[in-house]
């Protein structure tokens, strides 16, 4: 696919345990399965790719609406609940096999295949922890056999296709081919709650070139109409995630009418978008024209960073690895510059402050060679490894700076500016969560109507009470000319804004969510 660059992708580490209580529940001829939501404690990211050369995201080789009939009464559209993961990931559940065998997965509109761990991964750990697809359970299986992998920024999945039944809600898809996942390197694939991926891009960016799920339902007459539509379920209350809606929508999921944009270019959901807006004012870069993506797979907003920028500093984001650094030298700093008088072996300073577990093998110098490297490597705690982390880097510049013999206010100068232009691992930024109520709105110009973010919608929230969190809902990607400049908008965009993905008139719609 040409050289590649990385580019965010957003997904969760999901870290709690899943308790689905599933049922169907008939409501106008549609099929609705309840599933239960639950909260995060932490957020890590999936990064994908691009293919540069190309100018293809790549993860190849991560009111009434009225289109010829009221879908919202269909008895032919089918709907497939949606689980809510701290407002920044949704999954559902489907079935593959003859009997059914039930997986839970992410409906991702920014890739077109769909995977599934196989009961032939043996040397993957993740697989081990999640439902793997039994093809000698399976009447209805058909071997393939050809090789597939799907490249993400942390790893590729790895395995072959098969073919068998797909079932989602009570539809059933003949004769589909899919990936049996044979390797899923890294702690994202361990520790998600999700088992696969049910790709719902454009043919034109499949893995093998396999008919989507999608298109099959279509071309098997399993669908009213050639559309489907999210509503993400964005409030605390309740344990109802959302819908996606297969044939038609739901009217009772937003307000008003749809503005519909026409698809630029197939392979993503990507259509045109005009001027980015803070607080009622331009920014400028997008004043005549960026592409956009709509992407239910990825679970922040990302654009140019030269927007992002003006974004984040308007709403008084830092970088998460700044912060914590900051933090160290503010509230340890002089105590650090004591102990290192004092001849501790700085090696353990950290460890003595309480910030890391010391194991007696490794010094300072040997871990600071590349922050972000050295973050994202983290298995546990993402808040504990940046403290200690930070706290690491800060022993090693104070040393440096008192060979020289400087003064306390020299070095602890010194140390918060080196703080300051410390990049965060993937570009995420924090904000004070008590400062949203000051927050600006952020919009975006869409099919020439202006759709608005407030501080609340475009914030997620991490904890509760004095360990809460607040992350920034935006993110940096440069995407150079001709695809790009470029925005993904993902799970914070749509779950303030209903989106139909209408495949018959190759256009996207945005109304407001209910």
């Amino acid at each position: 696919m040409g050289t590649k660059f990385n580019a965010i992708r957003v997904t969760l580490l999901l870290v709690l345990l899943l308790s689905p209580a599933v049922f169907s529940v008939p409501n106008e001829g549609m099929v609705r399965i309840g599933l239960i939501k639950k909260k995060l404690d932490q957020i890590n990211r999936v990064a994908g790719d691009i293919d540069s050369k190309e100018g293809k995201l790549s993860r190849t080789p991560l009111r009434k609406y009225h289109l010829q009939g009221n879908l919202g009464a269909s008895d032919d559209s089918e709907i497939v609940a949606l689980k809510n993961y701290m407002d920044a990931q949704y999954f559902g559940e489907i079935g593959i096999g003859t009997p059914s065998q039930t997986f839970t997965v992410i409906f991702d509109t920014g890739s077109s295949n769909l995977w599934v761990p196989s009961s032939k991964c043996y040397f993957s750990v993740a697989c081990y922890f999640h439902s793997k697809y039994k093809s000698s359970q399976s009447s209805t299986y058909q071997k393939n056999g050809t090789s597939a992998a799907i490249q993400y920024g942390t790893g590729a999945i790895s395995g072959f296709f098969s073919q068998d039944s797909v079932k989602v809600g009570d539809l059933v898809v003949n004769n589909q081919d899919f990936i049996e996942a044979t390797r899923e390197p890294g702690i994202t694939f361990l520790a998600a709650k999700f088992d696969g991926i049910f790709g719902l891009g454009f043919q034109e960016i499949s893995v093998g070139g396999a008919v989507p799920v999608w298109y099959n339902m279509v071309n098997q007459g399993l669908v009213k109409e050639p559309v489907f539509s999210f509503w993400l379920n964005r409030k605390i209350e309740g344990e109802e995630g959302g819908e996606i809606v297969f044939g038609g929508i739901d009217s009772n999921h937003y307000k008003g009418e749809h503005t519909y944009v026409p698809v630029t270019q197939k392979g993503y959901w990507q259509f045109d978008m005009g001027d980015v807006l803070v607080g009622g004012a331009t920014t400028g870069f997008c004043s005549s024209g960026c592409a956009a993506i709509a992407d239910s797979g990825t679970s922040l907003l990302a654009g140019p960073t030269t927007i992002i920028t003006q974004i984040n500093h308007a709403i008084g984001a830092s970088g998460v690895v700044s912060q914590e650094c900051k933090a160290i030298v503010s509230q340890y700093g002089k105590m650090i510059l004591e102990l290192l008088v004092s001849e501790t072996q700085p090696q353990k300073i950290c460890s003595q402050i309480g910030f890391c577990t010391f194991d007696g093998t490794r010094g300072v110098s040997t871990r600071i060679e590349s922050v972000a490297d050295e973050i994202v490597g983290k298995s546990s705690d993402g808040v504990h490894d940046a403290m200690c982390t930070a706290c690491e880097m800060a022993v090693v510049w104070m040393q440096n700076k008192l060979r020289r013999n400087e003064t306390e206010e020299q070095i602890l100068d010194y140390v918060n500016e080196l703080c300051e232009r410390l990049p965060s691992p993937n570009g995420e930024s924090v904000v004070d969560c008590s400062s949203l109520s000051s927050m600006p709105g952020v919009s975006f110009t869409i099919g020439g109507k202006v759709f608005d973010l407030a501080p609340e919608e475009y914030v997620l929230k991490v904890g509760e009470g004095a360990v809460a969190q607040c992350i920034s809902g935006f993110t940096a990607l440069d995407v150079p000319p001709p695809r790009g400049p470029l925005w993904i908008l993902g799970d914070v965009f749509m779950g303030r804004y209903h989106t139909v993905f209408d495949y018959g008139n190759m256009t996207v719609g945005f109304a407001e969510a209910a």
